[in-house]
């Protein structure tokens, strides 16, 4: 199986491009950038510059291949990046060119995407999510909660945002990495939304106790108070998703029809420790 994978740079995609090589693909990564796949060069993966907001640049990238993964998003970079021109517009230029290539599309989206969400970046995972059911490509939609190994990283510095106390599901992004693998490969799972939860809930305060208790060094904890979110809001999509997580509903429960990772949140964030 030829298999594309866009965002294969990431946290998640390095992991799926590995496991696609293991399992015997032929895999190719689009980067906007060549130097950031160094790290898969190694895995016999075929490099090719690109850009989802440019889609020019994403025919030759879809030519020949059987399946494109979208493992982008938007939520930060320099040079425009955005949730709109990433994650929505950007994924539905990918839609077109794998359209065009004749290949299945697996989306890598979020549990809660929804067009009233109050977090820009799962209102444009619903956009790109719509686009791709109407787009007459067969599809996979592969939803997951927040990756505990990416906040980890924050909270391990010992960076809290807001309170602090509001419950969050997280799931490890070895398990996420699974499923999308799983359907890449499994063309019985076309035209299903997969849903990826975790084992439990934790506070970013738990977070941080337990990535300090791991560390074994106690460290002076720094909060961004919800007032300071407030009012950076207007100006960045970073405080304002901060305060959304620090004030809404983020336990994804219950989801009965959603797969469990298996990994234990304490086993995720061991891996993640320094």
């Amino acid at each position: 199986m030829r298999v594309l994978v866009a965002g294969g740079t990431g946290r998640l995609g390095t992991l799926v491009v590995r496991q696609l090589v293991e399992r015997g693909c032929t895999v190719r990564v689009i980067t906007r950038d060549a130097s950031r796949a160094e790290h898969l060069l190694a895995l016999g993966v075929e490099v090719v510059e690109g850009d989802v907001r440019r889609p020019a640049s994403l025919r030759p990238a879809t030519q020949g291949v059987d399946v494109v993964v979208s493992a982008v998003h938007g939520f930060a970079g320099p040079g425009g990046v955005s949730p709109e021109s990433v994650d929505r517009d950007g994924n539905a230029h990918l839609i077109e060119a794998a359209n065009q290539a004749g290949a299945a599309f697996v989306l890598v989206s979020i549990v809660g995407a929804a067009p009233d969400s109050p977090m820009e970046l799962f209102r444009c995972k619903y956009d790109a999510e719509q686009r791709l059911r109407e787009s007459g490509v067969p599809w996979t939609i592969v939803q997951s909660v927040a990756f505990v190994e990416l906040w980890a990283d924050i909270v391990g510095k010992g960076i809290v945002l807001g309170g602090g106390d509001n419950a969050i599901n997280f799931v490890s992004v070895h398990d996420v990495a699974d499923v999308v693998t799983e359907v890449v490969l499994d063309p019985r799972q076309r035209g299903q939304v997969v849903k990826v939860v975790g084992p439990r809930c934790l506070s970013f305060n738990q977070l941080a106790a337990e990535m300090q208790r791991l560390c074994g060094r106690p460290r002076r904890v720094r909060r961004v108070p919800r007032w300071l979110l407030r009012g950076l809001a207007h100006l960045h999509r970073q405080p304002r998703a901060a305060l959304v997580m620090d004030t809404v509903d983020m336990t994804s429960q219950p989801l009965p029809e959603a797969r469990v990772g298996p990994t234990t949140l304490e086993t995720a964030l061991r891996a993640a420790a320094p």
